[in-house]
């Protein structure tokens, strides 16, 4: 007997897509509003403002004129509001009381349709930016990701930096603003979710709210173009006390139907404080105090990479024995029993993300968001199930068997010598 359904899906008149995740014995609910658009959707003279934006909806609208006005409803509730940018989708969510439900998507449309966009806060807000900028740039366990992505991508959307560039923030108008928002945050890309108690008449609500949104075709961001071959390593100069680097190879887009396999290879890698790198690495070597694998997957591409801080003086000895660790699991079938713990590994790890309405919506939606589609659990739950040895190997073989690229952080300038070592 199949399962019920987690998922269900609404389309309003004007094509916002409304899912839901009821789970009536919660006390709480989740309403997010979710849109395909993110930092990819810019062009590169207006870098960030998908970011920016986000922090000006927060800023105040017409019937809550300042950002204490909006704070102070969500307070009033004991709720919770915030945002995340990403590189394909933006999100906005308050997180609350089940009986304030009404409340909390009042306020997020609200900001969303009807922010000011006050050209003075707009140059206030753009020093927190830039402060946050600095925070970015100062912290080399966030930083190597987007070196690492800018060896991949290059200059193009995929492989420039979310929060934007110190020229294109200061640069930002009003009209920033909303000429991106009123070309990208339309019904076509938005998709309003509630997971928990979701509660009656929440269609009828959402069509007094976002019912009016005028529908209008967005066309897409542009495709991304795999560089030829482009440099194997990229290095960023950096004084510090610890190196950190991501080495890794491209990988599958979204959808792609080895994913299941990819995520395992990544888990036998590099998930938890027994896989092979953690092992290898930190307990056999001691080499690095943190150490994971990973895949990371965009509609249109991938990578599969192991991340690490290092220590400077033997920053060789670490990216030789990851290189080492990429190109054994492409070579050596797994062990039955490792891969079956790999198995148990992922799929516990997923449940534990599905525990709260929070992160059951938050599941759906992003496959929603960025497929048009949400994706049972039961459905990855199976799909992992189904990925046998051969195919880890198979999907290893294909992903690390290929060219590797190096992204690394720290007081190096010599790429060669990182090179030599990839040989």
């Amino acid at each position: 007997m199949a399962a019920m359904p987690v998922f269900e899906r609404t389309t309003l008149a004007n094509g916002v897509r409304v899912l839901t995740a009821p789970m009536p014995q919660a006390q709480s609910v989740s309403c997010f509003v979710m849109f395909a658009a993110g930092a990819r959707y810019e062009s590169a003279d207006v870098g960030g403002i998908a970011h920016f934006a986000e922090h000006m909806f927060f800023k105040g609208t017409e019937r809550r004129p300042t950002a204490r006005h909006i704070a102070g409803e969500i307070d009033g509730i004991g709720g919770e509001l915030n945002a995340f940018t990403g590189k394909e989708y933006t999100g906005y969510y308050v997180k609350c009381a089940a009986e304030s439900r009404d409340v909390a998507l009042d306020v997020l449309v609200d900001m969303l349709r009807n922010s000011r966009f006050d050209p003075e806060e707009i140059e206030r807000e753009k020093g927190v930016i830039l402060e946050e900028m600095n925070m970015y740039f100062d912290t080399p366990r966030d930083l190597i990701g987007g070196v690492y992505e800018n060896l991949l991508y290059g200059d193009q959307p995929l492989g420039r930096d979310i929060i934007g560039t110190k020229e294109t923030v200061r640069a930002a108008t009003r009209d920033t603003f909303t000429s991106f928002i009123d070309r990208w945050y339309r019904p076509e890309r938005m998709v309003v979710g509630l997971g928990g108690r979701v509660g009656d008449g929440f269609v009828e609500r959402l069509e007094e709210l976002v019912g009016s949104i005028e529908p209008r075709e967005t066309g897409e961001p542009e495709p991304v173009v795999i560089p030829g071959d482009g440099p194997a390593v990229r290095v960023h100069g950096k004084q510090s006390d610890q190196a950190h680097l991501v080495l890794g190879a491209r990988s599958y887009p979204l959808g792609h139907p080895d994913r299941y396999a990819l995520q395992l290879a990544a888990t036998v890698l590099g998930g938890g404080m027994s896989s092979r790198l953690f092992t290898e690495v930190r307990e056999r070597r001691g080499l690095a105090y943190y150490v994971f694998g990973t895949n990371q997957s965009y509609t249109d591409a991938g990578s599969m990479h192991a991340q690490a801080g290092v220590d400077i003086n033997r920053i060789d000895d670490a990216v030789t024995t990851i290189a080492g660790e990429l190109r054994r699991i492409a070579e050596e079938p797994v062990p039955g029993e490792e891969l079956e713990k790999a198995r148990a590994f992922a799929k516990g790890r997923f449940v534990l993300g599905l525990e709260s309405p929070h992160g059951t919506i938050m599941f759906g939606l992003r496959r929603e968001v960025l497929q048009g589609a949400a994706e049972e659990p039961e459905a990855v739950l199976a799909g992992l199930d189904a990925v046998t040895g051969e195919d880890v190997q198979r999907v290893a073989r294909d992903v690390l068997g290929k060219r590797l690229h190096l992204a690394v952080i720290g007081p190096f300038d010599d790429a060669e010598r990182f090179e030599r070592l990839l040989a």
